[in-house]
């Protein structure tokens, strides 16, 4: 029996993660502006920045597990 499924599903869990984490710092921007509009400039480019970070992660479990799956 193979564990490849098993590493591929582990692979996958970065793209789980990544949806929820990216969805928390989501609500908790809206959250902040709600308080402080004035803010709204710096906190949409933390925001982009961290989304963007967060997203690299999705993306390298991602190609790491579409490489194994179809190399090994």
């Amino acid at each position: 029996m193979s564990l490849l499924p098993i590493g591929v599903a582990l692979c996958l869990l970065s793209c789980l993660g990544s949806g929820i984490v990216m969805g928390l710092a989501t609500s908790k921007a809206v959250e902040t502006v709600g308080r402080q509009p004035e803010a709204s400039e710096k906190i949409n480019s933390i925001l982009l920045l961290g989304l963007a970070l967060t997203e690299s992660t999705a993306i390298y479990g991602f190609v790491t597990a579409l490489i194994m799956m179809f190399t090994m």
